[in-house]
């Protein structure tokens, strides 16, 4: 764990300049995903808020309030909990370009951030309000994108 970045944003913006920055310096690996698979896995995700989840993700509709209460707040702190795995539907493939891919993860940020009508309800934690989408959001991308510390930091 002590290889982990301590990594917390104010906001999506933040995430995609310290995608830029770990691309532009150069990175070391300390998970699973490159820069191109953590920002692939970010759009993949990010993209469903706007355009709506596949109807299958709903099946747990009704554990979303406990969901909310036990499993949110431990989400959206700076130690996010590690080892779930996702969906396939959210890997990345293996083959990814990390340029490429920061910018499509800096244009699905764009596309949240101007989006003016509500989000589709989240899997696990039901319809919320914007901004705890966005929060939400955020966090995700701190919990992934800290598995990479920049050449020029020190571990």
């Amino acid at each position: 764990m002590s290889d982990l970045r301590q990594v917390q944003f104010d906001n999506l913006e933040t995430a995609v300049d310290d995608a830029r920055q770990l691309l532009a310096s150069g990175y070391v690996r300390h998970g699973n995903w490159s820069l191109g698979q953590i920002c692939r896995h970010l759009v993949l995700v990010q993209d469903y808020a706007i355009g709506g989840y596949p109807a299958w993700m709903s099946l747990f509709a009704p554990l979303r309030p406990l969901m909310r209460w036990l499993l949110l707040p431990k989400l959206l702190s700076a130690d996010s909990p590690r080892g779930f795995r996702t969906s396939s539907i959210f890997q990345p493939p293996d083959d990814l370009e990390d340029a490429t891919e920061v910018e499509a993860f800096a244009a699905s940020v764009g596309r949240l951030l101007d989006h003016s009508g509500s989000f589709a309800p989240h899997p696990g934690f039901g319809r919320l309000p914007p901004g705890k989408i966005l929060e939400i959001h955020t966090a995700h991308a701190a919990h992934h994108l800290r598995h990479l510390r920049s050449q020029d930091e020190p571990s």
